[in-house]
């Protein structure tokens, strides 16, 4: 029986089942996770640092990759380690307060995440259109105002789910059947009207990620006329190299967070298990692969790296 608070119609907290078909399965499955996570802190702990200490790295393009690493680090963070405590100790319990601060901190750090890349693809624009006027345009100033911008947009947009959220009454079911408090899942344990709250998160999802999946598209469609342009086959195996990061950066984000964002409204008929599976790992697949990505692609932090591993310049 769900416990409320006194003279609320809030609970005092919710039931988070973990990944519901392979109870058997998880203390496992949290080894694989634990590992995914452990690389994914690492990583971009890594990065962060580098970036910091190396001076010559305080260009636009490495200044949006510390911000995108410290996005990451928050949206694995915010549910990985409750996640783990779920799967070996059975720690289902999460207080109410808590499932709100993490329904927030998901969200608002993803629609951050989906910022900063689109503020990268205009980096890349900037310097494949206009290299000559790199500098001139990407300044540290404009560099930081995006970032600010991108910061807000997410804490502003996503501040109203909590406290809608926070104002409606719940039923007695008070079981989440997955490993996190996401917005949509929470929604569905309110015992009222929600569909101010459905449609305020098609706003939100179409706002934020629509916008950006426009300018990154417009973005590339640019680049690509500029470097199909180019008269030497080198220049532009050169410029499509700069960009093949960024591009596998955006596929590992946009693919799965899509894939869980249109499941939780209209696939009814594929499986729990591969939503939930895939839900989970997308918010731990892109910050473990996109530290991978950029320093076995990006020349000045693989050799950082290696520096510090070896204790020499390699």
């Amino acid at each position: 029986m769900l416990a409320f608070r006194n003279g609320s119609s809030h609970p005092m907290y919710f039931i988070l089942l973990g990944i519901p078909g392979l109870e058997n399965s998880q203390f496992w499955i949290a080894f694989l996770f634990c590992a995914m996570y452990i690389v994914a802190v690492v990583g971009n702990i890594t990065v962060i640092h580098i970036i910091r200490i190396d001076h010559s790295l305080h260009e636009p393009m490495y200044l949006f990759l510390a911000m995108l690493a410290v996005s990451d680090l928050v949206l694995s963070s915010s549910t990985q380690p409750k996640m783990l405590a779920i799967f070996w100790f059975h720690a289902q319990e999460i207080e109410y307060h808590a499932c709100l601060i993490q329904v927030f901190f998901i969200h608002a750090f993803a629609s951050v995440e989906s910022g900063v890349l689109m503020a990268m693809a205009l980096d890349r624009y900037v310097a494949i259109c206009f290299p000559l006027h790199h500098s001139s345009i990407l300044t540290l100033s404009v560099v930081g105002k995006l970032g600010a911008t991108v910061m807000l947009r997410g804490l502003l947009w996503v501040s109203p789910f909590c406290f809608m959220i926070s104002r409606m009454p719940f039923c007695s079911n008070h079981i989440i059947p997955q490993s996190y408090c996401e917005h949509m899942a929470v929604l569905k344990l309110v015992c009222a009207d929600t569909r101010v709250n459905r449609a305020y998160g098609l706003f939100v999802a179409f706002s934020v990620v629509g916008f950006d999946i426009i300018v990154i598209s417009v973005s590339y469609v640019m680049i690509l006329r500029t470097v199909l342009g180019l008269s030497s086959g080198e220049a532009r195996l050169k410029a499509f190299g700069t960009c093949a990061s960024h591009i596998c950066v955006i596929l590992a984000f946009y693919i799965p967070a899509l894939f869980t964002f249109l499941t939780h409204r209209f696939g009814h008929q594929v499986p729990r298990v591969v939503h939930i599976m895939l839900a989970n790992l997308y918010l731990l697949v892109p910050p473990m692969f996109n530290p991978i990505i950029y320093g076995v692609k990006t020349k000045q932090i693989r050799e950082r790296v290696l520096q510090g591993f070896c204790g020499k310049a390699p």
